[in-house]
C-alpha cells in the first residue's frame, strides 16, 4: 500500500532538491490549490445531489423525498470526516505527510470518479443508493485525512498586523471551487437535453474533479515532502499528536473552535446548496439559470473574502466574526423568504447572502485555533475543522429543506439563526477562557 506513495515522495524530493527557502507566497498558493480541489469535489457532489441523484437513484420516490434522501447521503461525508482524521493522523505519525497526503488524495479522487460510473436505480435497484453512500463515505474519510498543515503554517508565519489577511487566503479555495463546479454544470445542463444530461452529461464534472485532484496531489507533494518544509513544520511544532492526547490537553479549545464558525458555515450551505434545491423543486425556472446566479454570487463572495482580510486587520478577527454573526442573525429573519420573490428576490437573497458569507467565512478559520498550544495546533486545527463542518454544515441542506417544506421558508431562517447564536456564544466563551488563563 505504501509503495506508490513512497515512490511519489521520493520523486518529489529529487525534483525539489534545490528548492531553497520556504516562501510564504508559495505556501499560500499550495493552500489555495488544496482547498480549491477539495471544494470543487464538494460542490460537484452537492449540485448533483439536487439535479441528478433524486432522479437517478431515487426515481421511485417523489421529488422532495428523493432530494431529502440525497441530502442524507450528502451528510455522510461530514460524519466520516472526523473518523478519517483519526485514521490518517496515525498514518501521518508513522509514515509522514507525503504518504498520508498521497493516500487521501487518491482515495478522494477514486471515490469521486467512481460516482461518475454509478448505475441508477433502473439498473441495479437499491444497490445504487448503497454504492453512492459508500463512495460518499470514502470522500469523507479522505477529506478528514487531507489536512496537510499548510494553513496552520501560513497562519503561524503571518506578520502580527496582517493575520486577518493571511487567515482569509485558505478561504478563497471554496469560492473558486464553487465557481468552476457551477460553470461546468450550467454548461452541460443548458446545452444538453434533459435525457442526455441525466444519462451522461452530469458525469463529466466528476471526471474533471479526478483530474484536478491529480494536479493538486503533485502541487502539494512538491511542497510538504521537501526537506525545507519538513524542517519548517518541525520548527513550528506542527507535527501530528495522538487524538486522545490532543483532546485531553486542548479539548475545550476544540469544542469552542468547532462552534465559533457555525454562523458562516450554516450560511455557506444556505446560499449554495439549499437555494438550488428550493428553486429546482418549487419553481419552474431552469437550474442552469440559477447556477449562473450562484457563479456570480461566488465571485461576489470571493471579493468580500479578500475584503474581510483588510477589515479584520483593522478591527480584529473576532470582532468581525461577532459583527457578521449578528448580521447573519438579522439576515435569517427575512432573507430566506426572498426565494419566493421571483428572479429579483432570488438575486437579492444570493448577492446579499454571499456578501455576508465572504465577510464571515473569510475569518472563520483561525480566530480560535490560535489558542492551541503549538504542540497541538496541527491536530487540534484538523479536529476543529472537522467538527465545525459536521455541526454547522453537514446536515444544513437536509434540515433546511425539510423545515422549509413543512413549515415555510421562515423555518429555514430559524436554522440559520441557531448557527449565529452558537457563534456568538462560542466567541464569548473564548474571550472569557482567555481572560481566566492569563
Amino acid at each position: 500500500m505504501t509503495g506508490v506513495p513512497a515512490t511519489f515522495e521520493r520523486d518529489a524530493r529529487i525534483v525539489n532538491a534545490r528548492h531553497g527557502e520556504v516562501d510564504p507566497g508559495e505556501v499560500a498558493i499550495g493552500v489555495i490549490i488544496g482547498r480549491t480541489s477539495e471544494f470543487f469535489d464538494f460542490f460537484v457532489y452537492a449540485i448533483a445531489s439536487v439535479l441528478v441523484f433524486p432522479k437517478l437513484v431515487f426515481p421511485h420516490l417523489d421529488a422532495l423525498t428523493g432530494t431529502l434522501y440525497s441530502f442524507a447521503i450528502f451528510a455522510l461525508a461530514f460524519v466520516a470526516r472526523p473518523i478519517g482524521t483519526v485514521i490518517f493522523m496515525g498514518i501521518d505519525r508513522a509514515y509522514g505527510k507525503g504518504v498520508k497526503l498521497t493516500i487521501t488524495l487518491f482515495l478522494l479522487g477514486c471515490s469521486t470518479v467512481a460516482i461518475a460510473f454509478l448505475p441508477g436505480y433502473a439498473q441495479i435497484g437499491w444497490v445504487s443508493a448503497a454504492l453512492l453512500a459508500a463512495f460518499r463515505i470514502g470522500q469523507g474519510l479522505a477529506l478528514g485525512g487531507e489536512w496537510d498543515g499548510l494553513p496552520a503554517l501560513l497562519a503561524m508565519n503571518a506578520p502580527e498586523k496582517r493575520r486577518g489577511w493571511y487567515a482569509m487566503i485558505p478561504q478563497l479555495g471554496p469560492m473558486l471551487g464553487l465557481m468552476v463546479a457551477a460553470a461546468l454544470f450550467a454548461f452541460f445542463a443548458s446545452n444538453l437535453s434533459s435525457e442526455d444530461f441525466l444519462s451522461w452529461g452530469w458525469r463529466y464534472p466528476f471526471f474533471v474533479a479526478f483530474a484536478i485532484n491529480v494536479v493538486a496531489l503533485f502541487a502539494r507533494l512538491r511542497m510538504v515532502v521537501t526537506p525545507e518544509y519538513t524542517e519548517h513544520f518541525e520548527q513550528k511544532e506542527l507535527e501530528p499528536k495522538p487524538i486522545g492526547e490532543t483532546l485531553r490537553a486542548e479539548g475545550h479549545h476544540v469544542v469552542i473552535g468547532a462552534f465559533a464558525p457555525l454562523a458562516s458555515f450554516a450560511l455557506f450551505h444556505m446560499v449554495t446548496v439549499f437555494p438550488l434545491s428550493w428553486v429546482f423543486l418549487y419553481t419552474d425556472q431552469s437550474p442552469s439559470r440559477f447556477l449562473v446566479i450562484e457563479l456570480i454570487g461566488a465571485i461576489v463572495g470571493l471579493v468580500t473574502i479578500v475584503l474581510s482580510g483588510y477589515v479584520a486587520d483593522r478591527v480584529g478577527r473576532r470582532n468581525l466574526l461577532s459583527a457578521t454573526a449578528a448580521a447573519i442573525a438579522a439576515f435569517s429573519g427575512f432573507a430566506p423568504q426572498l426565494l419566493n420573490g421571483g428572479e429579483l428576490g432570488e438575486i437579492v437573497f444570493m448577492m446579499s447572502g454571499f456578501i455576508l458569507l465572504g465577510l464571515s467565512f473569510g475569518q472563520s478559520s483561525g480566530a480560535v485555533a490560535s489558542n492551541f498550544a503549538k504542540a497541538y495546533r496541527y491536530t487540534g486545527s484538523a479536529l476543529t475543522t472537522d467538527l465545525a463542518w459536521l455541526f454547522g454544515a453537514g446536515f444544513a441542506p437536509l434540515v433546511a429543506l425539510w423545515l422549509s417544506s413543512e413549515f415555510g421558508l421562515m423555518a429555514a431562517g430559524g436554522y440559520l439563526l441557531s448557527g449565529a447564536v452558537c457563534t456568538l456564544l462560542a466567541l464569548a466563551m473564548s474571550r472569557q477562557l482567555e481572560s481566566t488563563e492569563r
